[in-house]
């Protein structure tokens, strides 16, 4: 009796030093990063930027993201050239253009920002961008870039960056294969901050021969140069109940476009006032 009872008090005394010495662990809690739904590229394309673009959408959905392991620039060219003559038919940009600086703000596809967003052109997310992004050091510590879950939505979205921003819009009254122009006029607008940027085109332009896409896509019937629209000029009388977004939806024109054609500098307008309307003529 007296061996079992101590028997059983060993057993106790056992039990309770393994517990006593058991570690608590605590799960370190993530932070929660917000969800969104990549932007699709074809929701903004230009009303009044060239109008074969509206001819070239893109899949909605490209299917899961996709990283592309390129070797070197001759097989980032081979891998991206055709998709850069789809935009250059598109939006009119030379696909010269299109490629050389994918080349080099992707580094040949083989930057780290490129390769974790599939972001081939550097283009940070600016005010507006509803997409996905990540965070990078550039110009500063930690900047926002615009992140696409395939590539081809990345070429996309440069071609509607550069179409739908005013800065941008003399670039499109060149020649569409003037390489060299388009390399100094992306610089004298800003896209880059490094002075050589247009002779760094150029001289990837020249030497992996990128003009010969261009050739091509006017070969198979783009004009060289952009057509110049005809426009319907008249005016508006601003009547009781009038406000600018509703003259916008009669006539089809956009509210900026009717603030900059009356030099107004707000919404505000007044009843017996005369806008002027222009649309594009209808062929």
């Amino acid at each position: 009796m007296i061996r079992r009872l101590g028997y059983v008090m060993l057993v106790v005394l056992l039990v309770t030093g393994c517990k006593s010495k058991k570690r608590t662990v605590s799960k370190e809690r993530r932070p929660v990063v917000e969800s969104r739904t990549p932007r699709n590229p074809n929701a903004n394309l230009p009303k009044d930027g060239p109008k074969e673009s509206e001819l070239y959408p893109l899949p909605e959905n490209p299917g899961r993201f996709v990283r592309f392991p390129i070797a070197d620039t001759q097989e980032y060219i081979e891998t991206f050239a055709e998709m850069a003559q789809y935009e250059m038919r598109a939006f009119g940009i030379p696909a010269s253009i299109t490629l050389a600086q994918g080349i080099l703000e992707s580094g040949s596809g083989r930057g780290e920002l490129t390769r974790k967003t599939n972001n081939h052109f550097g283009i940070k997310c600016h005010t507006g961008w509803d997409g996905e992004y990540d965070f990078h050091d550039d110009d500063a510590k930690g900047e926002c870039f615009r992140k696409y879950n395939h590539p081809m939505y990345s070429f996309r979205d440069h071609s509607i960056f550069l179409s739908t921003r005013s800065r941008y819009s003399f670039l499109f009254n060149y020649r569409r294969d003037d390489y060299k122009k388009w390399a100094y006029g992306l610089r004298q607008a800003g896209y880059a901050t490094d002075r050589k940027y247009p002779q760094k085109l150029i001289a990837l332009i020249e030497r992996y021969d990128l003009d010969q896409y261009d050739e091509a896509v006017v070969r198979g019937g783009l004009d060289t140069v952009r057509q110049p629209k005809e426009y319907e000029v008249f005016t508006h009388v601003v009547e009781k109940g009038d406000t600018l977004y509703a003259i916008s939806k009669k006539y089809t024109i956009s509210v900026d476009e009717l603030k900059r054609l009356n030099n107004l500098n707000s919404n505000t307008i007044s009843i017996g006032q005369v806008l002027n309307i222009r649309k594009e003529k209808t062929k």
